[in-house]
C-alpha cells in the first residue's frame, strides 16, 4: 500500500460455522479453513453435546455428530484443537444450556496448552432464554438457567476478562418468526434479565459491574431485506447505549458499545434453484458490514446449498472468498459510515426504535424476559403464521419458489448426495466405542468426587465454574455433568405456543376443512393428527407451523413439543388413537429415527397409520424413508400448507374407505367433536 492509500479499517473476523461427525474429523476442517484466510473459529456442537446426553444416550440415537461436532469429554476437546494453541486463537462456541461445561473443558485444556486464562479470547452463546422461544436446546427451568449464566460472567470477569461470557442471540428470533420490532425488544430484554441477574447477586462489586455490561455481546440475524436490516442494526446500537447509560449507569461509552456477530440467515436461504442463495447471503451480508456504526464485529456465512443439507468444505471455502473479496477487494473499509445523514435510513431506524420500545415496555409490565417467556413464544408464532401465509399467497415473493421457478438444471447441484456432506452412520459406533473405552481407563475414584463436588456446588449456590473445571480434568463426561445438574434443578418443558391468536384467511381454509369434516365423518371422529419432534432437534418452526394449520382446518392435533423418543411418539399416537403421525426432523437423523417409529407401530398394533415426514431431506433418502414406511415425505419446497393438509387428509381417507369397504361400523360423527377454527 503507498503512501498515499487511504487508511482501512481491521476488518471484521472472519469465520466459518462448522464441526460434524467426529472431533479429529473437525480438527482438519478448522486447520484447513484458518489456511484458507479465516480468522476466528465458530465451533458447531452436536444436538446431544448441546442437550447435556453423552453420545450413548437413548435419545442421542441417530444424532451422534450429525449436526456439529459430539463433545463428551476432555479426551475429545483434545482432538478438537489438536495443533490449535488457544492463546492465540478467538474462539465462537455455540453452546447454550451446557455452555458452562463447554466453556470448562476449554480451560482445561488451554491450562494443558499452558495458555494465561486472562489472555483467552472468544464466546460462548450461553443464551438459555432463547432456547425457550426457539431453538429448542434448553435444559433446566427459567431459574436454574439465569442462575448457570450469571455464574459463567461472575467467573469470566473475575479470571478471563478478554472472554465475552454471554452471547444474547437474537439470530433464532427472526428463524422463528419474529419481526424487527420483535428482534430488537425480545433480545434487548433477554439482555436485562440477564444483568440483572448479575447485578442482584452482588457477586460481582458495583465498580465492576460496567465492566460487565461491556462484556456482553449479541449474535444477531441478518435477512435479505436491506435496508431494514440496515436500520434494525443501527437501532440496536442506539438502543444498547440507551439502556447501558440509563438502566446500569454505565459512564464509559466504549463500555456502551454494542458488540454483536452475525450469520447471515438461514430461514432464507430456498431448496428451490439454491444458486440464487448466494446473491441472498451477499445482500444480507452488506446490511451488516456497510453501515460502520453498526459493523459486525464477527461475521460467519451459511453455504448456498444448506438449504439441502449440511455443506461441504468447498461449499464453505465459497462463503468465505465473499467474505474476503468484500473486506480485502471493496473500499468499504476506507470509509465513515456511508448512511449517516440519510433521511430515509434515520426514519426507519426511529420507527423501528419506537416500536422496540413500545415491546419492551410490554416486557417489562408483564415482570421481564422471564416471566414473559409464554407470550413471546406465542408472539413469534403468530408472526410466523402470518411470514407462511403472505408466502403462500405470494403476497412475500420468494424467487424460485412462489415465483419465477421456470429454471435450467444447476450443474452446482447436478451432483446429487455428493452436492453436500453426508455423515455415515458408522460416526456414531465408533464414537460410542471411543466414549465407552474413555469411562473405562479413567480414574473412577476421582470422577466421582468430582461429580460430587459438582452436585454440592450446584445445590448450595456456589458458582458453577470452578468445580466444573476440576470435573472436566477428572474426566467427567457431558452427559455425567447433566444428570448431576437435571437431579438438582430438574427439567423443564417450554410452552409450544401453537394456541396463539393469530389471523386466519378463512377463504382459503374452506376445501381443506370440508375434506376434514368429510373424512371425519366417516371415521367417527374427528381427524386426529399426532404431530412428533423424535430425537434431539429442536428447530420446531415447521412442527408449529404444521401443527397451527392442522388446528384451523379443523383437525384434533396433538403436539406436546420437541424432544421426544420414538416410544413416546407411539404412545401419544396410542392414547389419541390417531389417524395419522407427523414427524419433523431437521437435523439428518431422518432415517434412523422414522425407521424405529414405523416399528414400534407396528409392535403396537398401529402399522396401518400412515407416517407423515417433514424436514431437510436429501433426494436420494426419499424412497428410503418410503421403503422404511414413511407415505409421504415434505421438504422446505413444500411451502404450500393447505397441500400438505390435503395430502394427509387423502392418506387418512384411503384408510377410512378401506374400512368401509370392510364392513366395518362408522359411528356418526358428534358434533362436539367437531375442532372449530381457533384465532381471530
Amino acid at each position: 500500500m503507498s503512501e498515499n492509500s487511504p487508511k482501512r479499517d481491521k476488518p471484521w473476523l472472519f469465520r466459518t460455522y462448522a464441526g460434524h461427525s467426529t472431533a479429529k474429523a473437525s480438527n482438519e476442517l478448522y486447520r484447513r479453513n484458518l489456511a484458507k484466510g479465516q480468522t476466528g473459529l465458530s465451533v458447531a456442537f452436536d444436538l446431544p453435546t448441546q442437550t447435556g446426553y453423552d453420545s450413548d444416550h437413548i435419545l442421542a440415537r441417530g444424532e451422534v455428530g450429525k449436526v456439529g461436532v459430539p463433545i463428551s469429554h476432555l479426551g475429545d476437546m483434545r482432538h478438537l484443537f489438536a495443533g490449535i494453541p488457544l492463546a492465540e486463537m478467538n474462539t465462537s462456541m455455540t453452546i447454550n444450556a451446557t455452555a458452562a461445561w463447554l466453556l470448562s473443558l476449554y480451560i482445561a485444556l488451554a491450562e494443558e496448552q499452558g495458555a494465561d486464562h486472562a489472555k483467552l479470547t472468544g464466546t460462548v452463546q450461553n443464551d438459555i432464554l432463547k432456547e425457550y422461544l426457539s431453538r429448542g436446546t434448553y435444559i433446566f427451568p427459567p431459574g436454574p438457567s439465569l442462575r448457570l449464566i450469571k455464574d459463567v460472567i461472575v467467573y469470566t470477569n473475575r479470571e478471563m476478562p478478554k472472554w465475552n461470557p454471554t452471547n444474547v442471540c437474537s439470530y433464532h428470533l427472526q428463524e422463528a418468526g419474529a419481526t424487527p420490532a420483535q428482534e430488537l425488544a425480545f433480545a434487548l430484554a433477554t439482555a436485562e434479565a440477564v444483568l440483572d441477574e448479575v447485578k442482584k447477586s452482588g457477586e460481582v462489586p458495583p465498580e465492576k459491574f460496567p465492566q460487565v455490561v461491556g462484556s456482553i455481546s449479541f449474535f444477531v440475524n441478518a435477512g435479505v431485506r436491506f435496508i431494514t436490516e440496515v436500520s434494525k442494526m443501527r437501532a440496536f446500537v442506539d438502543l444498547w447505549d440507551e439502556i447501558a447509560r440509563d438502566r446500569y449507569g454505565v459512564e464509559d461509552e466504549k463500555l456502551r458499545r454494542f458488540r454483536y456477530g452475525v450469520q447471515v440467515n438461514s430461514l432464507g436461504l430456498t431448496e428451490q434453484q439454491p444458486e440464487n442463495n448466494v446473491y441472498r447471503i451477499l445482500l444480507s451480508m452488506l446490511a451488516v458490514t456497510l453501515s460502520k456504526k453498526a459493523r459486525a464485529r464477527a461475521v460467519q456465512l451459511p453455504a448456498w446449498n444448506e438449504a439441502l443439507g449440511l455443506p461441504r468444505p468447498w461449499d464453505q471455502q465459497w462463503s468465505l472468498r465473499l467474505q474476503q473479496i468484500v473486506a480485502y477487494e471493496t473500499d468499504l473499509l476506507e470509509y465513515g459510515d456511508i448512511f449517516d445523514g440519510s433521511k430515509e435510513i434515520d426514519r426507519k431506524v426511529e420507527e423501528l426504535k419506537e416500536e422496540a420500545r413500545a415491546e419492551l415496555a410490554k416486557l417489562q409490565a408483564m415482570g421481564g424476559a422471564v416471566a414473559a417467556i409464554d407470550y413471546m413464544k406465542e408472539a413469534l408464532i403468530a408472526s410466523n403464521a402470518a411470514r407462511v401465509q403472505a408466502i403462500e399467497k405470494g403476497e412475500q415473493v420468494l424467487v424460485g419458489v412462489n415465483a419465477y421457478t421456470e429454471t435450467e438444471p444447476s450443474p452446482l447441484s447436478a451432483g446429487g448426495i455428493e452436492g453436500i456432506q453426508t455423515v455415515p452412520e458408522s460416526v456414531e459406533i465408533e464414537q460410542v466405542a471411543a466414549l465407552q473405552a474413555w469411562r473405562r481407563d479413567r480414574n473412577d475414584k476421582a470422577v466421582r468426587q468430582a461429580l460430587i463436588d459438582l452436585k454440592s456446588a450446584a445445590a448450595e449456590g456456589r458458582n458453577i465454574m470452578p468445580p466444573s473445571i476440576a470435573a472436566a480434568k477428572a474426566g467427567v463426561t457431558t452427559g455425567e455433568w447433566g444428570q448431576v445438574l437435571r437431579e438438582v434443578f430438574g427439567e423443564y418443558r417450554a410452552p409450544t405456543g401453537i394456541h396463539a391468536k393469530h389471523a386466519i384467511d378463512k377463504a382459503r381454509l374452506e376445501d381443506v376443512r370440508e375434506a376434514v369434516e368429510k373424512v371425519s365423518g366417516k371415521l367417527g371422529r374427528t381427524l386426529t393428527f399426532v404431530v412428533g419432534k423424535p430425537g434431539l432437534d429442536g428447530h420446531s418452526n415447521g412442527a408449529e407451523q404444521i401443527a397451527v394449520r392442522a388446528t384451523d382446518v379443523g383437525m384434533e392435533v396433538v403436539y406436546d413439543g420437541i424432544r421426544l423418543t420414538p416410544a413416546e411418539i407411539v404412545q401419544q399416537a396410542r392414547e389419541a388413537n390417531a389417524h395419522v403421525v407427523g414427524l419433523s426432523i431437521l437435523s439428518g437423523s431422518h432415517v434412523p429415527l422414522v425407521r424405529e417409529v414405523v416399528q414400534r407401530l407396528r409392535e403396537a398394533g398401529m402399522g396401518e397409520v400412515p407416517v407423515v415426514v417433514g424436514g431437510i431431506i436429501p433426494p436420494e433418502d426419499v424412497n428410503i424413508l418410503k421403503q422404511c414406511g414413511a407415505s409421504a415425505i415434505y421438504t422446505p419446497k413444500d411451502y404450500q400448507l393447505n397441500d400438505i393438509m390435503l395430502g394427509i387428509v387423502k392418506l387418512v381417507d384411503a384408510k377410512a374407505e378401506a374400512l368401509v369397504n370392510a364392513g366395518v361400523p362408522v359411528p356418526p360423527l358428534k358434533a362436539r367433536e367437531k375442532v372449530p377454527v381457533s384465532g381471530t
